[in-house]
């Protein structure tokens, strides 16, 4: 697919990101930093970004939708932040000691989190996933862990696998998570009643990939009900979903309250910062001199990264700016679902709040939003489903005509997204819809 007409008009608008994917290649394994920054036939370099727009190296403006891989709710640069930055690093960016600023950061938390009892700053969301684990365990005294499949828990090796464990993983850490379907609550009742071994139960509780693969509301109550049953920890990894799906979170919204929840990404403004808050009697095991478990990070709440997450917590927490991105990115599936069924095509878009999912629809079967949502189309399609060659195809399509993409296919939206962007996007797709049917993607 290397004569494509699509790779072709997004190579002759890049040249200068071509030029640097060669020099790249020279120093990164497969030329990027990030396995979500691969790209046909060459990765995004930017040079500047602001507000809901940034810039390449060759001066083409994009409306961005990969949102610091979700992390930038208020956009790139907001004010409140940069100007928490900028009056912070001055004073000082690493102190090597305990500061004022981590404590007002905890308390936002606290004041908005539901089940932020105590709060442990780490550095990233990986960081957060694999600490609350290990908190899982000491607590519970018990080894095991289920997670579902499809739901991303970050890199470190105990969640970085799926029903097959890749090179580089000890099968006996591979043997201390249980894997289940996802939304399948029998399966999970049936290992919770026949095992005394299980320490917690982690999810993403809009569903896999910020809904990619749904979570019916339902489900996270039958799972604190089951897990209260049995003397089990819920977690929810509320990396993504905390502070957009509500500014509590999605347990706010859906008023189930977990023993611990994972936050990263927008806690901290974009900037390094991530935490695992829960009760307080789960965070027992790192009390104590020396404690039951040790817990170091030389870049734990960093002052910088709390300056901005105050910003930033203050902000979602003092204007309506989620509801501002969770209204935007509705307009974005409504645009691209009308230009689907306007020219006929079996595609469709779905998600809520703020990210949009595209559904490329590989069994070509009769599948709306609706179909979706009630659990007809397999968790596999859903995520995984799209062939490798039309994802790079439908992201570089976008970037010819000025959005760039998550790889999902879709986006995260931020509070600074407008009606213009919105316009700009459903002109976008419409446009790579033009050049996949002269490609012969959409004929039986």
């Amino acid at each position: 697919m290397s004569s494509s007409r699509i790779f072709e008009a997004y190579a002759a608008k890049t040249p200068g990101s071509a030029r640097l994917y060669q020099r790249a290649l020279e120093n990164f394994p497969n030329g990027v930093t990030h396995i979500g920054r691969h790209l046909r036939p060459h990765p995004l370099f930017v040079d500047r970004a602001n507000g809901p727009c940034k810039w390449d190296v060759d001066g083409n403006e994009y409306v961005d939708y990969f949102g610091g891989h979700g992390a930038l709710l208020l956009g790139h640069n907001h004010p409140a932040v940069t100007e928490a930055v900028v009056r912070q690093a001055p004073r000082g960016v690493h102190y090597g000691a305990s500061h004022e600023l981590e404590v007002e950061w905890a308390e936002a938390i606290r004041s908005m989190i539901p089940s932020a009892g105590r709060v442990r700053f780490t550095t990233s969301g990986t960081e957060a996933t694999h600490l609350a684990l290990r908190l899982a365990r000491a607590h519970t005294g018990k080894p095991k862990v289920i997670r579902f499949l499809g739901h991303f828990h970050g890199w470190h090796d105990h969640v970085a696998f799926g029903a097959d464990v890749p090179a580089g993983i000890l099968p006996g850490v591979a043997e201390g998570m249980l894997l289940c379907r996802p939304n399948d609550i029998e399966q999970v009742r049936e290992l919770c009643a026949t095992r005394g071994d299980i320490a917690a139960i982690i999810l993403e509780p809009t569903g896999a990939t910020f809904g990619q693969i749904p979570c019916p509301p339902e489900f996270l109550r039958q799972l604190r009900e089951v897990t209260l049953e049995h003397g089990i920890l819920l977690i929810f990894d509320e990396v993504i979903t905390g502070f957009r799906v509500s500014p509590g979170g999605a347990q706010a919204h859906y008023g189930v309250t977990p023993d611990m929840t994972t936050l990263a990404k927008i806690i901290a403004g974009g900037y390094p910062g991530a935490a695992v808050v829960g009760r307080p009697e789960v965070f027992e095991p790192m009390s104590g001199s020396p404690p039951r478990v040790a817990h170091q990070g030389t870049y734990n709440s960093g002052p910088v990264s709390a300056a901005a997450g105050i910003a930033t917590l203050r902000v979602v927490r003092q204007t309506r700016i989620t509801q501002r991105a969770n209204d935007t990115g509705a307009a974005i599936r409504d645009g691209i679902n009308d230009v689907c069924q306007r020219r006929g095509i079996p595609w469709c878009a779905y998600g809520e709040f703020s990210g949009f999912h595209i559904f490329t629809n590989p069994g070509r079967q009769p599948v709306g939003p609706a179909d979706i949502y009630a659990g007809k189309v397999p968790f596999t399609v859903l995520k995984g489903g799209t062939r490798q060659d039309l994802v790079h195809r439908i992201r570089a399509g976008f970037l010819a005509a000025g959005v760039d993409l998550t790889g999902w296919p879709g986006g995260v939206v931020s509070g600074m997204h407008g009606a213009a962007h919105v316009d700009r996007t459903v002109t976008a797709f419409e446009a790579l819809v033009g050049m996949l049917e002269e490609e012969g993607e959409f004929q039986p």
